[in-house]
């Protein structure tokens, strides 16, 4: 649904809160080549603060469980990745949600280089989980997820 495999991404998906956002995170051949392998390996997520119990290179139809760490909590976000793109300009992966995680939806990382500049993509599709009490606390998490978009920046800058 997030189509990491594509640069413009079409509208579509109605029912989703839908968000991408983009930010230069490295300059020439050195800095495309380390943030294109670190995507593939979850840092990420792992350098925003959360862990992954399969830290290696992300593979189509991996099931992980990813673990939020926040004001002193820890939430399992189990995930499933669904596509992975490991081309000379473009790297990156999406994977969606699955039961039990606290929101419902898709969500992509995807590193683009356009000659020396070296950015980064988050694309993702959120609704409310079904589940309580994170179908409660879905407004909350929203602002949540703005907060984590900017740790993700952050972790692949050089």
């Amino acid at each position: 649904m997030t189509s990491p495999a594509l640069q413009e991404w079409p509208p579509s998906h109605s029912g989703y809160r839908r968000s991408e956002v983009s930010a230069v995170v490295g300059w020439g051949d050195a800095a495309w080549e380390r943030v294109a392998r670190d995507v593939l390996r979850w840092k990420v997520k792992t350098a925003s603060g959360f862990t992954v119990d399969q830290p290696g290179r992300v593979s189509p139809g991996d099931r992980v469980a990813v673990t939020a760490h926040f004001l002193g909590m820890h939430v399992v976000e189990p995930v499933e990745v669904a596509e992975v793109v490991d081309e000379p300009h473009c790297a990156g992966f999406s994977y969606g949600t699955l039961p039990g995680h606290p929101v419902s939806g898709e969500e992509a990382f995807i590193v683009h280089r356009h000659g020396g500049e070296v950015r980064l993509t988050i694309r993702s599709l959120t609704r409310a989980a079904p589940q309580q009490p994170w179908r409660a606390l879905f407004p909350v998490l929203l602002i949540v997820q703005r907060i984590v978009r900017r740790h993700y920046v952050r972790a692949l800058c050089d």
